[in-house]
């Protein structure tokens, strides 16, 4: 028998789907369906993505008086340019060759709206990418990989394998940070503690996620 949703997932992201489910809450899905405008420069890229977050936060918690929810939204910053998801083939090629043997960061924004309230919190993960061959970069495009990821990549992606090193939260280049999301459910008043077999391997490493899970009694102040 299904579980009652807690929660309600303002996401059509697999990815971040995936990784919430991790965490043994129950949830409904939801895509709040705004558009995601980005500003050209980066002066401001936290502010932008937890701008972002929030707004998808509360479209969708205007639906659902009765259950709190939760949005993220992910952006990636490279010499002072806002990346965000590709729109056609020559801006994903252009994504990825800049990107290429370069640091970067990712960040996601997370927000959780319950009520009138709302917490809102993001995380930054510092990526190197590995010199891959414009080969590589035309056969991850033929498979329509990078249209739906900021970045036009995915760290996971056992194909094209593009991060060479990261520094941070691995789950907030996939999309949802997972210390991040535990830290603003339980301001919200909702208990999560997840099995750690149900954890990403990557997470057991991540002081984020442990510094997290270590903590009780949480207030429920914004």
């Amino acid at each position: 028998m299904r579980r009652a949703p807690v929660l309600v997932l303002a996401s059509a992201s697999p990815r971040r789907r995936e990784l919430l489910g991790r965490l043994g809450v129950a949830f409904d899905v939801d895509p709040a369906g705004i558009p995601e405008e980005l500003p050209a420069q980066d002066s401001r890229a936290e502010r932008v993505a937890r701008r972002l977050a929030r707004a998808k936060a509360l479209a969708v918690a205007a639906r659902y008086p009765a259950l709190p929810v939760l949005a993220a939204d992910t952006v990636v910053v490279r010499s002072g340019r806002l990346l965000s998801k590709p729109v056609d083939e020559a801006e994903a090629w252009s994504m990825l060759r800049e990107l290429r043997g370069r640091w970067h960061r990712v960040i996601t924004a997370v927000a959780v709206a319950r009520g009138r309230r709302i917490w809102v919190g993001h995380a930054v993960t510092w990526v190197r990418m590995r010199e891959y061959s414009d080969h590589e970069i035309a056969a991850s495009i033929a498979r329509g990989d990078p249209f739906d990821k900021a970045g036009a990549y995915a760290i996971q992606d056992e194909r094209f394998h593009p991060v060479a090193e990261y520094r941070g939260c691995y789950c907030n280049v996939v999309g949802l940070p997972l210390g991040t999301v535990i830290d603003l459910l339980r301001r919200a008043g909702i208990a999560v503690c997840p099995s750690p077999e149900r954890l990403p391997p990557e997470c057991t490493c991540c002081p984020l996620l442990a510094s997290v899970r270590s903590r009780r009694g949480l207030d429920t102040g914004s």
